[in-house]
């Protein structure tokens, strides 16, 4: 399992990465500032960094140039912003920083990056090797199977269990994703747009929840209901 530090001072940023990186199965840490960084990286040693750029303590360009300089850049880093200019991007380049995301930070670019990132981490082992590791060491014992008068025959029409049988076909995140985004669309339709009806009705916080609606691409503009 790979482990991921996420730097931001922005909740809401480090709520929703960590949210998006855990359901890959990755385990990540968060540190809202380069302080907390320092700690996690020397007691953890993740296999991915994703650093924001603008800090209120010790911006990432200064910490991402402390790692280099004192040998500790052991890992692949990425940087953050949503105000960093080319100039800034080519500086963390060269520091050796391997790409830079732009915030708002679209759900396919992140996923792609991250996986890519990982793919040049030394600690990084392939999903199949750990499979065939983790086979040979934990030989598969056949679960055992119930009577078949037990098993009952899968519902005639397009649904199982109220969901759509289109949805049986898709790889997880993807099919969550669907469900996700007709969920909220659903309830910005009954709630007429509210943020704060959908925010206490869902339990997210709201900064969590503008997030959560732009990655899953839905428009929030439409927030007539919203005082």
């Amino acid at each position: 399992m790979t482990s991921i530090l996420v730097v931001d001072d922005e909740m809401g940023i480090r709520e929703l990465l960590n949210e998006i990186l855990t359901d890959e199965g990755h385990t990540v840490y968060t540190a809202e500032s380069a302080i907390q960084a320092r700690t996690i990286r020397e007691q953890m040693r993740p296999d991915l960094v994703l650093l924001d750029i603008w800090m209120p303590d010790t911006d990432g360009i200064t910490l991402l140039k402390e790692w280099s300089n004192t040998g500790q850049l052991t890992m692949p880093v990425v940087m953050m912003s949503g105000h960093a200019t080319i100039d800034t991007a080519v500086e963390a380049t060269r520091i050796g920083a391997l790409n830079f995301l732009e915030k708002p930070i679209a759900l396919q670019k992140l996923l792609k990056t991250v996986s890519k990132a990982l793919e040049s981490s030394p600690k990084y082992v392939e999903p199949e090797q750990e499979r065939a590791v983790q086979s040979s060491a934990n030989p598969i014992v056949a679960p055992k199977q119930p009577p078949a008068e037990l098993v009952s025959a899968p519902a005639e029409g397009e649904y199982i269990s109220g969901i759509a049988k289109t949805y049986f076909n898709l790889p997880l995140r993807e099919a969550r994703d669907l469900f996700e985004k007709a969920y909220f669309e659903h309830q910005m339709q009954i709630m007429v747009g509210s943020m704060t009806k959908i925010s206490e009705y869902t339990g997210l916080e709201r900064t969590h929840l503008y997030r959560k609606l732009k990655a899953l691409g839905i428009d929030t503009s439409r927030n007539k209901g919203e005082s």
